[in-house]
């Protein structure tokens, strides 16, 4: 009888027979043991994903924490075990309790499972299988009273795939055609901001972003919608529409995440010009929100932010102080990191500190991403800061130098008397503090029960960052110290016996230690003089360290005339060239403007004074109109017939490609060069330089004419005219390829010899006069007949310039020595083709060589028998 109830009951629960009892066992069994265990894993799996996603509050965030990576495996299979055990229980569901009779689900959970199955693979980043469960559920389950959940998914998914259009087409019919509930309601609206934004399309998106916000109940979704409506308010310049929705995310207090308060109020800071009461305001503000313990862990935001605030106030030193409190704070922030060097360096740049603003922008972009317009845009500014740098070293320098040989001979030594007192008091100081830190490591060293550092080692100068002024107090951590009783360390009890006997000496064990009596009082005392003649002293260098006696400097004064005047002359071009490098390259005008006026008020010489007078009037038509004029004025009637009252008074449009600018005579030059005319180019080229003494078009001169000089006097010549470009011309881009040509194609050249290995291209060369056109016009008579009648090989020939005297027409394509040799004989003794001129049979190779080298002669000297 129990067998046959057995039998029946499990008859009854089969997956074929479509009773109550079957449904209902398996749709228990469905919902409270296998869906139970699969949505604890999804669980946990969303909440790794939540814990370690790190939100990049420097970009737009997006309106679903998830972020999809690159990492996807190429076999489709799950990557994360959370979701991959919520798929496999989805599945189990789906194997044995689905209870598909007549086309029909019978199980009222499996469109669960098919929507957890989904939900997992999305998750896991598998869009495609999971839009295939989602899809399930609306083909086979269109009663399910999950169809809401699985649209909105799919919607999701689509959106995922890029499939925005469609996306945004089903879930606004989902909208109209249904009535929704308030959470589901917000999900739709937050799929619709989504796609929207992937199309660029951001009026549309705020407008159901608002929706989604307005309508969520969940603190996580309202936290992260008001965010983003602020970013996307602040991106379409509507500040006070910004403003509101970054408050409304400070208001939420606690219910918001920390972090998301504290960008917030980066964020609304950012937007605000806080002056008079309202900076007073901030300011106690900021203070507030860094003595809040729940804000430690952002404190790099915040010190980042109040240092924006007084780099924005003009308050330079304050905002220093917050940018390197932030760096102090050890952000794990690259970008912020990057951000505090970056606004270093232009606070540094902005007060001409161009030195510090070098370094901080090398270390911006140490964390910058290469690939990003921000990096390519600070490296732009730090190469020009080379040249900028350079210059302003010069210039101090100079100037300085100018000044002490002006002063009488007293004059010069209370200069330099005083330099080196200035001097001492800053050695003292590094040593005082290099002294510090050495007792701090020493201790550290004793309490941690290592041996004492050497002096070597621990003697360094550490410079140590003072936290701000309104900054809370930096508590020490107890588990870096120890906790062993003094008393009960050795090394500490050693270390202390010699450092009282360093102060107090050797003191009898009677009465107070402190007070010496008879004749001990005297040499125990720490203020006292006197030294125990029985105990070891050391000994004290009497040498005087060089740097702190007026000869030192005395004597490396210039005391010539000629090397003064020297000197002179470059602090003035380098003065020109600084003014020239803010107004064309950094666009800081003012100082642009005044290191020109300065170097007027220097009386330079006469071919500086004129494009200096051009370069400010181009300035102040910029900055000040009526200098200008005034500027104007002076070049037209003391110069009239320059270049530049000419450029200033010509009305036409294209003034700035006319063969009277810089670039337009370099240009007709240029086209002299290519067309060979070297000669001519030289002739030139001089007077140009002159002409344009100042202009940063002179080293694109001083280069084609390096490259000319190697074309009509060789190797040695152009190596010569490339170093001087290289020396001079150090800091600009010529001067720079003329270096790397020294570093990498002369030692090439160098190197080169004539080669005997036979080649496969030969010419049969002509020498001539460069002058003698009537022996040229001879030779291309004779050739150009040859050609006529006999050009089996489809030979040519080409007019080659040597030397600034000579010049080769050259037969090309032979491609034997034999028949080089035998056409050479041709033009030698067929009387109808015969050239007076000898032919010289060599290779391609060899011909290059003596090109460059200008070498012929030892080239026919290896050739003679």
């Amino acid at each position: 009888m129990l067998a046959t109830l057995l039998i029946s009951f499990l008859i009854a629960c089969s997956t074929k027979k479509d009773t109550f009892l079957a449904r209902n066992s398996h749709a228990l069994s469905t919902k409270l043991n296998i869906l139970y265990n699969g949505q604890i894993a999804l669980d946990k799996g969303v909440k790794g994903i939540n814990d370690n996603t790190v939100e990049n509050f420097w970009k737009r965030l997006p309106v679903e924490k998830m972020q999809v990576s690159d990492d996807v495996p190429i076999d489709g299979k799950p990557k994360n075990a959370d979701f991959e055990l919520a798929e496999a229980k989805a599945t189990k569901a789906i194997q044995k309790h689905s209870m598909n009779i007549g086309g029909r689900e019978k199980n009222y959970q499996i469109d669960e499972a098919y929507l957890l199955l989904g939900k997992a693979r999305y998750y896991d980043q598998r869009f495609i299988p999971a839009l295939d469960a989602f899809n399930y559920i609306l083909y086979k389950y269109p009663n399910s009273s999950n169809i809401y959940d699985a649209k909105m998914w799919r919607e999701k998914t689509n959106v995922r795939l890029g499939n925005d259009v469609l996306a945004i087409k089903n879930t606004s019919k989902l909208i109209k055609d249904n009535d929704l509930k308030k959470q589901e309601f917000a999900n739709a609206n937050a799929i619709l901001a989504s796609a929207f934004l992937n199309i660029e399309e951001k009026d549309s998106a705020i407008v159901k972003l608002k929706l989604a916000n307005d309508y969520t109940k969940i603190h996580e979704e309202k936290e992260r919608y008001s965010f983003l409506l602020g970013q996307l308010y602040e991106e379409s310049g509507q500040k006070d529409s910004a403003i509101y929705f970054y408050q409304t995310v400070i208001d939420m207090n606690r219910k918001a995440e920390r972090k998301f308060v504290i960008q917030a109020y980066a964020k609304k800071a950012k937007l605000n010009n806080y002056q008079g009461e309202d900076y007073d305001l901030f300011v106690k503000k900021s203070k507030k929100i860094m003595e809040d313990r729940e804000n430690r862990p952002y404190l790099d935001v915040i010190y980042h932010n109040i240092g924006i605030f007084y780099d924005n106030n003009n308050e330079k030193e304050k905002a220093l102080e917050y940018y390197n409190a932030s760096l102090d704070a050890k952000s794990s922030d690259p970008y912020l990191n990057a951000s505090n060097y970056r606004n270093i360096g232009n606070l540094y740049f902005k007060h001409t500190d161009y030195l510090f603003a070098a370094k901080s922008y090398d270390k911006s972009l140490e964390l910058l991403d290469p690939k990003t317009r921000e990096y390519l845009q600070i490296s732009k500014i730090r190469k020009n800061l080379d040249e900028a740098i350079v210059n302003e070293a010069i210039a101090k320098r100079n100037d300085s130098i100018i000044y002490v040989t002006s002063l009488k001979g007293p004059e010069q030594v209370v200069y330099y008397e005083n330099y080196i007192q200035k001097l001492k008091n800053s050695d003292e100081l590094k040593k005082l503090l290099a002294e510090k830190q050495k007792k701090i490591n020493d201790n550290i060293a004793l309490n941690t029960g290592t041996n004492i550092p050497n002096d070597a080692t621990s003697n360094q100068n550490v410079q140590v960052a003072s936290p701000p002024s309104f900054a809370p107090p930096t508590n020490s951590n107890p588990a870096t110290t120890s906790n062993i009783f003094y008393f009960y360390n050795p090394n500490t009890v050693a270390y202390g016996k010699i450092e009282f006997k360093k102060i107090w000496g050797n003191r009898a064990q009677n009465g107070y230690w402190r007070v010496s009596s008879g004749t001990n009082q005297n040499q125990n005392t720490p203020g006292s003089n006197a030294v125990d003649e029985t105990t070891d002293s050391p000994i004290v260098s009497t040498e005087v360290n060089e740097k702190y006696t007026t000869d030192y400097y005395l004597k490396q004064l210039p005391k010539s005339q000629i090397a003064i005047d020297s000197i002179t002359k470059e602090r003035n071009a380098v003065y020109y060239q600084l003014g020239v490098i803010y107004k064309e390259k950094f666009k800081e005008y003012n100082l642009a403007s005044a290191r020109l006026e300065q170097l007027l008020l220097y009386q330079p010489e006469e071919k500086l004074i004129l494009p200096t007078k051009y370069n400010l009037y181009k300035i102040y038509e910029i900055t000040d109109p009526t200098k200008a004029e005034s500027i104007k004025n002076e070049i037209v009637s003391q110069y009239p017939n320059s270049r530049y009252a000419q450029i200033i008074t010509n009305s036409s449009p294209q003034e700035g490609v006319g063969s009277n600018t810089p670039e337009g005579e370099y240009d007709n030059l240029y086209r002299l060069y290519k067309q060979e005319y070297f000669t001519s180019v030289l002739q030139q080229v001089d007077g140009l330089i002159n002409n344009f003494t100042g202009e940063a078009i002179v080293p694109k001169f001083e280069l084609l004419k390096a490259y000319t000089i190697g074309k009509l006097y060789g190797l040695e010549a152009y190596k010569k005219a490339i170093q001087y470009v290289a020396d001079n011309y150090a800091n600009s881009n010529e001067g720079k390829d003329a270096i790397e040509i020294l570093k990498t194609q002369i030692p090439l050249l160098e190197k080169m010899s004539f080669s005997t290995v036979d080649s496969k291209n030969w010419k049969v060369i002509f020498r001539i006069d460069k002058n003698d056109d009537k022996t040229a016009l001879a030779i291309e008579t004779k050739l150009a007949l040859f050609f006529a009648n006999e050009n089996v090989e489809k030979l040519k020939y080409t007019c080659d310039s040597y030397t600034e005297k000579e010049s080769f027409i050259s037969i090309q394509g032979i491609h034997s020595q034999s028949y080089a040799q035998f056409v050479a004989a041709l033009f030698a003794e067929n009387e109808k083709y015969k050239i007076s001129q000898p032919g010289i049979v060599i290779s391609n190779e060899n011909y290059k060589i003596i090109q460059i080298k200008k070498n012929l002669e030892e080239f026919l000297s290896i050739k003679k028998p």
